[in-house]
C-alpha cells in the first residue's frame, strides 16, 4: 500500500513540476475543441403524426382493406423517394437556393438522410425532418404530409381507372373470342348434330337417338299388334246385318263420328278438360269426322233388306287409325335410321369429330366462364369507384401538426464543451506525465534506490530563500489565473449557448 502511495505522489510531483506544460496543452486542446464545436451547424427537428382511417363502404372479405393497407405502406416506404423529395425542394424555401438541376439534386440527396417516416402504432405514422432552420424543417414536414395524402388519393383513383380500362379491353377481347367460338360451335352442330335429338355432346345425342329409335320400335310393334288384333276382329264380323222395313243404317263416316263422340264422353267422365292433349286430339278427329259424315247419305231401305253392321263400321274406323299410326311410326323409324346412318358415315370419314366437339365445347365453356367472371369483376370495380367518388375510403387526420422547433436538437453544445474541457485537462496532465518519463530525475529516495540497486543513506531537502518563495508564489498565482481563465472561458461559452437558446425560444 505504501508503494502505491509513493508512486502516486511521485506522479503528482512529476506533473506538478511540469504544470505550465500541462496548462499550455490544456489551453491548446480546449481552444481547438471549442472552435470545432462552435463551427458545428445547428439542426432543428420538426415532427408530425398522421392517423389513417380505412373505411370500407362495401361488404367484402377483407381483401380490399388489405389492398388499401398495402398501398398505404407502399407510399410510406416510397415517401422519401427522389421524385417526392424533388417536389419537397421545389415546394419549400429550399427552391431559393437551388437554381440549377444539379443544386436540386444536391438538396434531394441531403434530404434523403434528413427525413424519416415511421409507423408508431396501428395506422399512425410519424414524419420527422431535420434541417438547419426550424421554419424550413416545418415546411418540409408539411409538404411531406401533403404529398402523402395526395399520392394515396390520386393513386387510388388512378388505379381504379386503369383497372376499369384493363377490364374493358379484356371483356372486348373475350367477347370477340366467345362470338367466334359460338359461330364455330353452331357450324359444327349444323354439320353433324342438327338431325339428332337432345343436347350435349355427340355421344350423348347418339345415345338419345338410339333410345328414341328403340322407343319408336316398341311403339311400332305395339301398333302393329293392335292392327293385327283389329284385322282379326274384322275378319270375324259381318259387314251387314238383316234390317227391318222402313229403317235406315249409318255409313262408315257417321259410325266413326259416333265412336269419337263416345270417346269424348268417356274422357269427360274421367275428368279431362278441353286443354288436355287427348281432348285436343279427339276434337281434331271430331272435326274431320263431322266433315266426312256431312257428305255421307243415310243408308235406308224399304223392305226387309240388309243394313250395315255398326260394329263392323267401328272396327273399320279403328283399323284406319291403326294403319295411320303404323305408317307414322314407320316413317319416324326410317327417318331416325337414315339420320343415324348418315352420321355414322360422317364419323367413319372423320374419326376425330367427337374429340373436336369436346374441344369446341370446352373452349366455349372456358371463354364463357372467363367472360362472366370479367363482367362480375368489372361491376365490382365500378361500384367501388362510385363509392370512392362519393365517399372517402381513406381518411387522413393530422394528430399532431408539424412542430415549429426553436431550440436546436443537435449538436448538444453544453455537453460537447464540457467534454472538450475534460479532454483538455486530461491531455495536459498526460503530456506532463509523459515528459516526466523521458527524464532521468528521481522525485524520491526510494525510487533512486530501486533504480540503482544500491542503498540510499539519506536525502537533503531543498533550501528555499525568501525571495525564491515570493517568486514561486507569484508563479503559482499566474498558474491559478491560467486555470481559472480556462474555467471562465468554459463558463462563458456555456452561458452564451444557453442565452442563445433562450433568445431563439
Amino acid at each position: 500500500m505504501g508503494g502505491i502511495v509513493d508512486e502516486l505522489r511521485a506522479a503528482l510531483h512529476a506533473v506538478w513540476m511540469r504544470r505550465w506544460i500541462a496548462l499550455a496543452v490544456a489551453w491548446c486542446i480546449c481552444l481547438a475543441g471549442w472552435l470545432v464545436v462552435s463551427q458545428m451547424p445547428n439542426k432543428f427537428e420538426s415532427r408530425a403524426r398522421i392517423f389513417v382511417q380505412l373505411r370500407q363502404m362495401l361488404p367484402s372479405d377483407g381483401a380490399a382493406v388489405m389492398n388499401q393497407q398495402r398501398d398505404i405502406d407502399r407510399i410510406r416506404n416510397t415517401l422519401a423517394s427522389a421524385v417526392n423529395l424533388e417536389k419537397v425542394v421545389r415546394g419549400t424555401d429550399l427552391a431559393a437556393s437551388a437554381s440549377s438541376p444539379r443544386a436540386v439534386a444536391d438538396r434531394v440527396t441531403g434530404l434523403q438522410s434528413a427525413i424519416k417516416v415511421t409507423a408508431t402504432q396501428d395506422n399512425v405514422f410519424e414524419i420527422t425532418a431535420t434541417s438547419g432552420s426550424g421554419k424550413l424543417a416545418r415546411q418540409i414536414v408539411q409538404k411531406l404530409i401533403d404529398i402523402f395524402v395526395e399520392n394515396n388519393l390520386a393513386d387510388d383513383r388512378d388505379q381504379t381507372g386503369q383497372t376499369l380500362r384493363f377490364l374493358d379491353s379484356q371483356i372486348d377481347a373475350r367477347q370477340k373470342a366467345l362470338q367466334d367460338a359460338d359461330i364455330k360451335r353452331a357450324n359444327f352442330q349444323t354439320q353433324f348434330l342438327s338431325t339428332l335429338p337432345g343436347t350435349g355432346s355427340l355421344n350423348d345425342r347418339l345415345g338419345a337417338a338410339r333410345d328414341q329409335l328403340a322407343q319408336v320400335n316398341s311403339d311400332l310393334a305395339a301398333a302393329q299388334s293392335s292392327l293385327s288384333s283389329v284385322n282379326g276382329q274384322m275378319a270375324g264380323t259381318s259387314a251387314t246385318v238383316a234390317g227391318a222395313a222402313g229403317t235406315s243404317s249409318l255409313g262408315p263416316a257417321r259410325a266413326r263420328l259416333a265412336a269419337i263422340q263416345g270417346q269424348m264422353a268417356d274422357a269427360r267422365a274421367k275428368g279431362y278438360t278441353d286443354s288436355h292433349p287427348d281432348m285436343i286430339a279427339l276434337k281434331s278427329q271430331l272435326a274431320q269426322a263431322q266433315a266426312a259424315a256431312s257428305h255421307e247419305p243415310l243408308v235406308g231401305g224399304g223392305g226387309g233388306g240388309a243394313t250395315s253392321n255398326p260394329l263392323y263400321l267401328s272396327l273399320r274406323a279403328m283399323q284406319a287409325d291403326k294403319v295411320a299410326q303404323v305408317a307414322a311410326l314407320t316413317q319416324r323409324k326410317s327417318q331416325i335410321e337414315n339420320d343415324l346412318n348418315q352420321l355414322s358415315s360422317k364419323l367413319n370419314n372423320e374419326p376425330g369429330v367427337a374429340s373436336e366437339q369436346a374441344q369446341i365445347d370446352r373452349d366455349y365453356q372456358v371463354l364463357k366462364d372467363e367472360y362472366n367472371k370479367l363482367l362480375q369483376q368489372r361491376e365490382q370495380v365500378k361500384i367501388q369507384s362510385q363509392a370512392q367518388d362519393q365517399t372517402d375510403a381513406v381518411k387522413f387526420s393530422v394528430v399532431d401538426p408539424p412542430t415549429q422547433p426553436r431550440v436546436p436538437t443537435a449538436p448538444n453544445r453544453p455537453l460537447l464543451l464540457t467534454g472538450v474541457l475534460i479532454v483538455g485537462l486530461g491531455g495536459g496532465i498526460a503530456a506532463a506525465f509523459a515528459l516526466s518519463k523521458l527524464t532521468t530525475t528521481f522525485s524520491t529516495a526510494r525510487s533512486l534506490e530501486r533504480a540503482s540497486g544500491m542503498p540510499v543513506i539519506g536525502s537533503i531537502g531543498e533550501v528555499v530563500s525568501t525571495a525564491e518563495i515570493a517568486l514561486r508564489r507569484g508563479r503559482l498565482r499566474l498558474f491559478a489565473g491560467g486555470v481559472a481563465g480556462l474555467g471562465c472561458a468554459y463558463l462563458v461559452l456555456v452561458s452564451l449557448e444557453f442565452v442563445q437558446r433562450g433568445l431563439s425560444a
